[in-house]
């Protein structure tokens, strides 16, 4: 916990130091044909902007289009929609621009409040992430960048996860890990990308990591607006979006205006339960994305992936996936928005032909330093899924599950510059099928309490279409 502490104060630190440099060298403010946000100066609280140290600079554009901003840029190549406001600490050299950010939750977790049955568990922990992204032009219509990502889930979580009911995806110590979110690896992205300008209108990109995610999905839960107050990983995460820490990927993409089209070759093994490390690199999988943006508002996508012995525990099976997913984010003011995701994913097993779906509707209305969120989910999980089934007699009965959430967190200050201190609370309703009442009970309830640690928004007042906002190339 200290060393992770110890690593966001850094980055402030990197961060403050960055932004005072900017301020006083003058190479750093000039007028230039590279400065690809214009900011609406008449519109602009010049009193927010000071204390955010940020009049005049030049801005970050998308990692993967010199001619998009970068509030489009969702986990890995995805989008998520422009209007999205950006939690981060921005550091601007001469040539390399740069974009930290994370979280963190010290929480207290109870899956079962009232011990209505034997598999809810309660656990102390703090689920965290932290993630860099720095770029820099190359030539006339260049674009390289690098992305990382690291948690220190294994050391503040644990090997063996944090309990939450009715989850399941991967093993440990040779068991499948259910009712549990399984820990992320330390090293969870390692990245860089080439664009190619081929006009305003239009891009072609390769991306390659090791550690990276395909093009598989929409965002991950844990970059997505509309879930980043929410501590814990969606029940339908391995029906949509779990491949985003994947250890060798490949991706080829090329946009046209607000189309993209983008496949990829990956591992479909998942990681292995030794977190620290790096996992052998193969590429056996293959995904495809079409994602389109129909306004400033709004992301779309749809992705169909083909999956080699994703589960350690089962090397035989295969998966096919299938998702689709729409992002609606509206700002209502510098500091408050609603923002709304609904994802469907399926998934289509080999070994016993079976397509089990899952859908997820989540939502967060940030009112200044007081967000309220809340999340619907309906997962079908087969008793297999759930380390269930009776191998002897081959029962392998569907579970139909249904989960609410509702949660609300306060900004109690900054205990730091640009950085905010919340509290917020909580809870989940989990609707049991009745033939494993006898294990979870008929309605189990759980209760979080935790503080979160994240960086402020950014409060940049820009015109409110997309086009307005570039300067020509």
């Amino acid at each position: 916990m200290k060393a992770l502490l110890t690593l966001l104060l850094l980055t402030l630190g990197l961060g403050v130091s960055a932004q005072h440099q900017h301020k006083t060298d003058p190479a750093s403010t000039k007028s230039s044909s590279d400065t690809t946000m214009k900011m609406d100066h008449s519109k602009m609280d010049h009193s927010k902007m000071q204390s955010m140290q940020m009049d005049d600079m030049p801005m970050m554009t998308s990692q993967f289009s010199r001619s998009l901003p970068m509030n489009r840029d969702g986990s890995g190549t995805s989008w998520q929609p422009d209007e999205s406001p950006i939690n981060a600490y921005m550091i601007h050299g001469k040539k390399w621009m740069t974009m930290i950010h994370g979280n963190i939750f010290f929480r207290y977790n109870n899956q079962d409040l009232f011990n209505g049955g034997s598999r809810g568990k309660y656990k102390f922990d703090a689920p965290n992430w932290l993630m860099g992204m720095t770029q820099r032009k190359v030539g006339e219509h260049g674009l390289f960048s690098i992305n990382t990502m690291f948690s220190l889930d294994a050391f503040l979580v644990g090997n063996g996860g944090y309990p939450l009911l009715y989850q399941t995806g991967e093993s440990y110590k040779g068991n499948k890990l259910v009712d549990k979110q399984h820990p992320h690896d330390l090293f969870s992205e390692l990245s860089v990308a080439y664009t190619q300008q081929l006009s305003k209108a239009s891009d072609l990109y390769f991306s390659f990591g090791y550690p990276g995610e395909p093009a598989l999905g929409p965002p991950v839960f844990m970059h997505r607006l509309s879930a980043m107050s929410n501590p814990d990983a969606p029940l339908s995460h391995h029906y949509a979006d779990a491949t985003h820490i994947t250890f060798g990927v490949a991706t080829l993409g090329f946009r046209v205006d607000n189309f993209k089209i983008e496949g990829s070759t990956f591992k479909g093994r998942e990681p292995d339960e030794f977190r620290y490390g790096f996992d052998p690199m193969k590429f056996d999988s293959y995904s495809v994305r079409l994602s389109y943006n129909p306004s400033r508002q709004w992301a779309l996508q749809v992705s169909n992936g083909w999956i080699h012995s994703p589960e350690e525990i089962e090397p035989q099976q295969n998966v096919k996936r299938f998702t689709a997913s729409a992002i609606h984010t509206k700002m209502l003011s510098d500091d408050s928005y609603v923002s709304t995701t609904l994802v469907y994913g399926q998934n289509h097993y080999s070994d016993n032909g079976k397509t089990l779906p899952s859908a997820l509707l989540e939502s967060t209305l940030q009112l200044s330093k007081t967000a309220i969120y809340g999340k619907y989910e309906f997962v079908r999980k087969d008793a297999d899924e759930l380390d269930l089934e009776d191998h002897h007699t081959g029962y392998n009965p569907n579970y139909n599950i249904n989960a609410f959430t509702l949660g609300i967190n306060r900004t109690l200050g900054q205990f730091i510059k640009n950085t905010d201190l919340r509290a917020g609370v909580q809870g989940t309703l989990n609707v049991s099928p009745s033939a494993l009442n006898y294990l979870y009970g008929s309605a189990p309830v759980g209760l979080e309490v935790y503080l979160r640690i994240s960086p402020s928004i950014m409060k940049m007042n820009m015109k409110s279409k997309h086009h307005d906002m570039m300067m020509d190339m």
